[in-house]
């Protein structure tokens, strides 16, 4: 085996760890052999080995002497540091976006959340949803790609995971949140139409706020 092919194993052990990990096929605060990672995760054991480095790094794992390796667990001091990281890298990544954004991509993104919005305000089908949960992310994730910065979008990509997985238990979209989480969205979209970059940061601080809260059961 090349090393290009090793690391393609260790990308893609990595990748159906976190699959795995956001589906709840492996729980926060669980404790694994990396024999059973193998199991879960249907890659060789040389693969996971390798991607057990980048775990620790990205703080999903930490080892536990003569135990075995424990998943992150959801905490409060993991919903505070995730949403304040979250609260300072989107409020740059707004800021910037309001400047780059093109008309048209604003304007498209307004309409697919109103479109979103105004479904969910008729009936919240599983599709309308799963659909909602789409946009909900790919609009964060598109803010901060933007910024062109592969160590920001990496920073983000680990945070995401983590919010993820505190949105499983506690601030997943939910058919009653939709419209709210949209509206939210919107003030933001709206205030980067007018190309109001200090009410887009305001926005988008109140978004995270609301979704910290919920996280905090507040």
């Amino acid at each position: 085996m090349t090393n290009s092919d090793g690391l393609r194993m260790r990308d893609h052990a990595y990748s159906n760890f976190t699959e795995k990990l956001l589906a709840r096929d492996i729980r926060p605060g669980q404790i694994l052999s990396q024999r059973e990672l193998v199991k879960l995760t249907g890659m060789p054991l040389g693969a996971i080995r390798e991607m057990i480095p980048r775990l620790e790094a990205d703080g999903l794992i930490k080892t536990v002497p003569k135990r075995g390796l424990q998943i992150l667990s959801i905490d409060l001091d993991l919903v505070r540091n995730a949403f304040q990281l979250r609260g300072i890298i989107e409020a740059e990544a707004i800021s910037k976006f309001c400047k780059s954004a093109t008309t048209e991509e604003i304007e498209q993104l307004i309409a697919e959340h109103e479109q979103i919005r105004n479904l969910a305000g008729v009936t919240v089908s599983p599709e309308v949803l799963r659909t909602a949960q789409q946009v909900d992310w790919a609009f964060h994730d598109r803010i901060i790609d933007a910024m062109e910065n592969s160590i920001i979008s990496d920073i983000h990509r680990i945070n995401a995971i983590k919010i993820r997985l505190i949105r499983n238990t506690d601030t997943r979209m939910l058919p009653e949140l939709v419209v709210p989480v949209l509206t939210e969205h919107l003030a933001i979209l709206n205030a980067l139409a007018q190309r109001d970059s200090a009410g887009a940061v305001r926005a988008i601080h109140s978004h995270i706020s609301s979704a910290k809260r919920r996280a905090l059961g507040m």
